[in-house]
């Protein structure tokens, strides 16, 4: 039983420490990737933000495509030959 309530005890001091240093800073601490300071400082990026630098936007990737319409007969209907 004492070690139940000194574990209470503890867990109620670290949860009361927490709360003062939120209340204190008047905000909670930034968690998500791209807002993080911290996380920019040692180049962390979001995943979205990695999967546009690696892929980019839909708009780049439509303008990027071409078909000369070279490659055979049906490749002329393909959508993206131009006459």
């Amino acid at each position: 039983m004492k070690t139940l309530l000194a574990a209470i005890l503890i867990l109620s001091i670290a949860i009361t420490l927490m709360c003062v240093g939120i209340i204190v800073k008047g905000r909670f601490p930034e968690t998500e990737v791209s807002r993080n300071e911290n996380m920019r400082k040692l180049g962390i990026k979001c995943p979205n933000e990695q999967e546009k630098e690696m892929f980019g936007t839909e708009r780049q990737r439509q303008k990027s495509r071409s078909c000369t319409g070279t490659y055979s007969e049906s490749c002329i209907g393909c959508g993206f030959y131009k006459n």
